[in-house]
């Protein structure tokens, strides 16, 4: 179904939200040209300036701030009516787009995929994979409808959904007498190699704010930005990679791992949406089965 309201409108929503072409034409997944083309072709229309040009971007001139209001109300008017259209019959459709965290896809791509197309057959999936940096950039700019992502400790947000939470692990070769104790308190870190995210990674910051309480210093052998890599350089030798240590090490016998105590590590998993894009029936539903789903697979599983 097309939209109600022309492009061209959203586009310039996106350009005065986001102060930026180059930004709005990364959102659209089109050329910057393109975008100016549509402010442009607006400007003429509307006889008068929209944007004032900075150097840092765009701004709205005082016409715009004016219209700009009155156009986001517009947008959700039309959201909601086109969304009415499409649920008239009872059934959601429409496309809904879901960031994952890259450890989290082997476990449940499978099952959105198929659960989605049994349930609600007219739902087009969009399934996006990035680091949880990299997903929340995209839900602040509502270039999907929800992802999941990490938080370390307790879950403090508010309008995000806890989907399972676990304790982080020293992960290092198998065999490798460090990890193969009971337990290691986090105290003992100090001095052994390890390979954890570069800065500003939440966990980073964490383990910073707690070796600096406790009075010890960290031996960062190796930065590496995904769960992964550090398994990788943890498999080499080349270091104790810190994370949940469960289904990512899935069948990886080169690895094993040991639980951090004094204190215990923990990390949420959360189920986070944006206010950049309308919810519609089509995204609720999805929404609430991957609250209903998801956490007894990863439960299973680790995160």
């Amino acid at each position: 179904m097309q939209p109600i309201l022309e492009q061209k409108w959203l586009v310039f929503t996106k350009v005065a939200e986001l102060g930026s072409l180059t930004r709005a034409a990364t959102v659209f997944d089109v050329p910057q040209s393109m975008i100016s083309r549509n402010v442009a072709q607006l400007e003429r229309e509307c006889g008068t300036r929209l944007f004032r040009r900075t150097g840092r971007g765009v701004v709205l001139t005082e016409f715009g701030e004016q219209i700009y209001p009155r156009i986001l109300a517009l947008i959700a008017e039309a959201d909601q009516i086109t969304d009415d259209i499409r649920v008239s019959g009872g059934s959601p459709m429409g496309e809904v787009r879901v960031g994952l965290l890259p450890s989290t896809v082997p476990v449940l791509v499978n099952m959105l995929y198929r659960e989605i197309r049994q349930r609600f057959p007219k739902v087009k999936l969009h399934l996006s994979e990035g680091a949880s940096p990299q997903l929340e950039e995209q839900l602040r700019d509502g270039r999907i409808d929800m992802a999941l992502l990490l938080r370390e400790g307790p879950v403090s947000n508010p309008g995000e959904s806890l989907v399972a939470q676990v304790s982080l692990r020293l992960v290092g070769v198998k065999d490798d007498p460090v990890v193969t104790k009971a337990t290691f308190p986090f105290n003992s870190l100090q001095g052994i190699p390890l390979v954890v995210p570069s800065h500003p990674h939440p966990l980073r910051a964490r383990l910073d704010v707690l070796s600096e309480a406790r009075g010890i210093t960290l031996n960062i052998a190796a930065e590496a930005d995904s769960i992964r890599l550090q398994h990788e350089i943890a498999a080499a030798g080349g270091g104790y990679a810190i994370t949940s240590g469960l289904f990512e090490m899935s069948g990886d016998e080169r690895l094993t791992s040991v639980l951090i105590v004094e204190p215990e590590l923990l990390r949420s998993v959360v189920l986070a949406t944006t206010l950049r894009r309308p919810h519609t029936m089509a995204t609720r539903e999805v929404y609430r089965l991957i609250t209903q789903t998801v956490p007894g697979l990863l439960l299973g599983g680790g995160a």
